[in-house]
């Protein structure tokens, strides 16, 4: 319960401000109509992100991440809309509330995106530095040619030689990895607290792809910003996060800090999706996978929604939704096994998900 203090007692409402987190989600829905009903693609998520930290949101495709993400800039697309309850505050204001103008001060200059395909979120009329540029001129009062300056410089920080020439130059012309670069200097040209990063390497191979997670490393300790970055691999998680979200049909399963995500995975969907990374020191035989698919947002089931697809299911699992429950330090886990321990352990098929048929 938060106690208001007196006007005068301005250090301590500063002290009290400084351990605000820079971004709190709290009951988010999203839904769209669909036939016979309505998908909801997010349903009832909370978390926070503080200011320098980098979280991690992982899951399948269908999950709800890239929602969860657009949601946070109000571009979700119609005739998808944010249910009423859900609430978003970045630095002090609630953005479900704020009007258009205050809105379009916070996206590209305190709060950016980079986009999941470069060549879908690129304008392919305009050059990359025209288009860098346009960011600095909408949020600042730069002159044409100061914002131009500034795209280069910027595409220079972001690793890509003869920025000058290479912002003359169309999308198009440029290779995958360095789409991605144009599109990583245009979200932190203006240095904002907090970037989103929606599969940034996704289609990328693996050099460049380390590429990109070194610049984004390098540019968060530069600048202090916050950064939310959501993937489907287990590789960046353990590279880049401090803190992960597990996301399973449109709900949050799981809450941890990277080392005890890695070290003691508390929900059975986590626990399968470490146990289907393939390893170094397992030579051979047969990758382990989730059996089953995501369900569809029209008919999420009842009780727990992974219990069709979890080893461990018992009969609460079916008629019981299950809680984010305590698990340990800053752990949660939205799953009985936290309360029932002991049924983990009994388990005939404890520490294992199913195989696939075929061999590798």
């Amino acid at each position: 319960m938060t106690v208001p203090l007196p006007v005068s007692s301005s250090n301590a409402l500063a002290a009290a401000a400084a351990h605000d987190p820079l971004l709190a989600v709290h009951a988010l829905r999203v839904t769209f109509p669909a036939d016979g009903g309505t998908a909801r693609a997010v349903d009832g998520v909370s978390f926070t992100v503080e200011a320098g930290e980098t979280v991690c949101v992982v899951g399948e495709s269908g999950c709800g991440k890239s929602m969860t993400a657009l949601s946070l800039l109000r571009l979700v697309p119609p005739p998808g809309r944010i249910e009423a309850g859900s609430a978003i505050r970045f630095a002090g204001d609630n953005l479900l509330t704020l009007g258009d103008e205050p809105l379009r001060a916070i996206r590209g200059q305190q709060m950016s995106m980079i986009f999941q395909e470069p060549m879908t979120a690129l304008n392919p009329v305009l050059t990359v530095g025209d288009q860098i540029a346009e960011v600095v001129r909408v949020h600042t009062s730069a002159s044409r040619r100061e914002a131009w300056d500034r795209a280069v410089a910027m595409l220079r920080d972001v690793g890509i030689a003869d920025p000058a020439e290479r912002a003359k130059q169309y999308p198009h012309e440029l290779s995958g990895g360095m789409r991605q670069r144009v599109m990583i200097a245009m979200a932190l040209v203006l240095e904002p607290k907090l970037v989103i990063a929606d599969e940034p390497t996704t289609a990328l191979d693996v050099t460049i792809q380390a590429q990109i997670l070194e610049l984004l490393r390098a540019q968060r300790d530069r600048t202090g910003l916050a950064l939310l970055l959501i993937t489907h691999d287990l590789g960046v998680v353990a590279e880049m996060a401090s803190r992960v979200l597990v996301m399973y049909a449109g709900q949050i399963v799981e809450e941890a800090p990277v080392e005890a995500l890695f070290a003691t995975p508390s929900h059975p969907y986590t626990e399968g999706l470490l146990a289907a990374v393939p390893r170094l020191d397992q030579i051979g035989g047969r990758l382990r996978t989730i059996p089953g698919t995501v369900p569809p947002s029209t008919e999420w089931p009842t009780g727990c929604r992974f219990r069709a697809r979890c080893a461990y299911a018992f009969d609460r699992c079916a008629h019981e939704e299950p809680a984010l429950l305590q698990v340990g330090n800053a752990h949660r886990a939205r799953c009985h096994l936290v309360q029932e321990p002991e049924r983990r352990s009994m388990s005939a098929t404890s520490n294992a998900m199913a195989l696939p048929e075929a061999s590798s």
